[in-house]
């Protein structure tokens, strides 16, 4: 089966935005990214969830859900609260 040239150079973000995903779709991914960064920067330092939570005085609940990459209610002090403790910074930028 041949590929028609009139499909070379279309992107799946262009497909995604056409369906009206790309939002959600990109809003999902970067709170995936996070939560593995996170769990990365974690093992890293040695630190088990218990002893995260502890250091960012708050619940092994509240990290549950920071950890959690189906979960996007995470706020921007709970982000930086967590950065803290692995010696990070949390930064933003809009591109």
């Amino acid at each position: 089966m041949a590929i028609s040239k009139k499909n070379l150079g279309d992107h799946f973000d262009d497909f995604l935005k056409d369906e009206g995903l790309y939002e959600e779709c990109t809003e999902a991914a970067i709170k995936r990214v996070l939560a593995m960064q996170l769990e990365d920067l974690m093992l890293q330092k040695h630190l088990t969830k218990s002893d995260m939570a502890t250091k960012m005085h708050t619940s092994r609940a509240a990290l549950n859900r920071l950890l959690d990459p189906d979960n996007e209610s995470v706020t921007l002090y709970t982000l930086k609260k967590a950065a803290s403790v692995l010696g990070k910074k949390l930064r933003l930028e809009f591109a």
